[in-house]
């Protein structure tokens, strides 16, 4: 398994595929398959059946994965950078390659 760069929580941009340009938060990473569910992106109708919770059922709105190489990780500013780590303090951390900012 390799190691991902993108964490939950983290605010990226896609970079290519359908939603080139939609920004959105990482809700979570599914490591093994080398994707990421992110919040407004990749957007697909589900049909559901009538359930004790939805007993309705119906078309449901929902994220589908999108694979984390056409993910690019915002900075504070808003523009996408690469990830990089170094130390600081003792402890390891995730920096920003083009503001050189702490993540």
């Amino acid at each position: 398994m390799t190691k991902l760069k993108i964490k939950s929580g983290d605010t990226v941009r896609v970079i290519a595929g359908d939603h080139k340009g939609s920004e959105g938060k990482v809700l979570t990473v599914l490591r093994e398959k080398n994707k990421a569910i992110v919040e407004g992106v990749n957007m697909v109708s589900k049909h559901q059946k009538p359930s004790a919770q939805n007993p309705q059922g119906g078309i449901v709105q929902k994220e589908a994965p999108i694979q984390i190489s056409n993910l690019s990780l915002l900075t504070s500013k808003g523009e996408t950078t690469r990830v990089g780590y170094r130390m600081e303090d003792g402890k390891k951390v995730r920096f920003s390659k083009k503001s050189n900012e702490v993540l």
